[in-house]
């Protein structure tokens, strides 16, 4: 169940309605005693363990997101069925004084139903509120219409917590639902988008160079002509790197990410980075690994990423002397992304030479700003090595 899901939302709301019923009854229970019985140390000490016990219940339900077991259990025998032979025994002989502890049965009805996860704990909860506070009732000679009418509150307050709560529970399922069939349909809508883009920059490269070659309108011979091929080459192999990536990540086990990279907008930005670098002159060789764990990268970092990488590529194309360059886009589990952008050209020395505005400004304080960082390690004669990370 993800962070904010209908269904844990339906959660969050059923502990708050029973808190909030339980905190009513508390009020009453505190101003009771405070009233009426504050000699009686049995009394305070009743309302001291129904404040304990309920801070536990709503506590732990609070931090696990739901109710456990055994703080409901502690609450249906402490403050529902213990409590109000506590009261009696401090000298509250008469209805009226022990109404207080009585009220708080109501509330604890309400917690076992929705606590308790099958029907059957549920109604031999109800049952033994039922029997303990007649039994209450009848030690201070209370009239039957009274305990009739407390008698039903119980059961009243446990059917309504269970039908509220099964509600909201197939509410918020629904809610699911239509949540992740809406992000499937927009997954394979945004699949199609890249696939169309991927056809129509097929048609205007590859297609269009092959056409012309096998038309006679172009000398295959040609060093412009080899040039274009080797970039188009270049495309083709990264194409298919990322729809074998993409495939994997759809035969994954159900849970994880399916995405794949056409619903990565730190692949995007990547590719776009290439291929304005390829348009000139330079040679990118491209690998990905893990794309699918870039699906749910930030707009801004991967915009961030995709600029930092292009200025690096333009480093290569001002300052490696050399024509090549390798470029590794990798998503590990954790949310972390990797690129490195690497050349074998003629290197520097970075204790030596001052970092540029490019490097300074387009690389690493780019990174910085979206919370990222760039390393850059190089030596004279062994080439650059660039590598954006985020985080940082």
């Amino acid at each position: 169940m993800s962070a904010g899901s209908g269904l844990q939302r339906s959660q969050s709301f059923m502990i708050l309605a029973t808190g909030l019923y339980r905190a009513s009854h508390l009020v009453v229970g505190v101003l009771a005693v405070a009233q009426y019985q504050r000699h009686s140390p049995l009394s305070w000490a009743g309302v001291t363990v129904a404040l304990t016990v309920s801070a536990l219940l709503f506590g732990t339900a609070r931090s696990h997101g739901w109710f456990t077991a055994w703080p409901a259990l502690a609450d249906l025998v402490l403050v529902g069925c213990v409590l109000p032979f506590v009261v009696y025994s401090g000298g509250a002989h008469r209805p009226a004084e022990v109404a207080w502890a009585m009220l708080l049965g109501g509330s604890a009805s309400a917690a076992s139903a929705v606590a308790l996860p099958r029907l059957p704990a549920v109604a031999g909860a109800v049952a033994a509120l039922l029997a303990t506070h007649a039994a209450g009732y009848w030690l201070t000679d209370a009239d039957v219409a009274v305990v009739v009418a407390h008698l039903n509150a119980i059961v009243a307050s446990a059917v309504m917590a269970r039908v509220f709560w099964w509600y909201l529970r197939r509410q918020g399922s629904r809610l699911d639902a239509a949540t992740a069939q809406a992000v499937a349909a927009e997954a394979a809508r945004a699949r199609y988008a890249e696939r169309i883009a991927h056809h129509r920059a097929l048609h205007d490269t590859v297609l269009a160079t092959l056409t012309a070659i096998a038309s006679g309108r172009a000398d295959p011979a040609a060093l412009p002509v080899r040039e274009r091929c080797a970039r188009e080459a270049a495309y083709l192999r990264r194409l298919i790197q990322q729809q074998t990536d993409e495939e994997a990540a759809t035969c994954r086990p159900r849970g994880t990410t399916a995405d794949g990279p056409a619903a990565s907008p730190a692949t995007a930005a990547v590719e776009r980075a290439v291929h304005s670098a390829e348009c000139l002159g330079l040679r990118v060789t491209a690998q990905y690994h893990g794309l699918e764990a870039l699906t749910g990268l930030p707009a801004d970092v991967a915009t961030a990423l995709g600029a930092a990488l292009t200025e690096a590529l333009n480093n290569v194309l001002r300052h490696a002397g050399t024509g090549r360059a390798y470029v590794t886009v990798t998503g590990s589990p954790d949310g972390t992304a990797r690129v490195t952008a690497v050349d074998r050209g003629v290197g520097f020395d970075p204790a030596t030479v001052t970092k540029g505005l490019g490097l300074r400004s387009s690389v690493a304080a780019r990174m910085r700003e979206v919370g990222g960082s760039a390393d850059i390690d190089s030596a004279p004669g062994e080439g650059t090595r660039i590598e954006l990370r985020w985080p940082a």
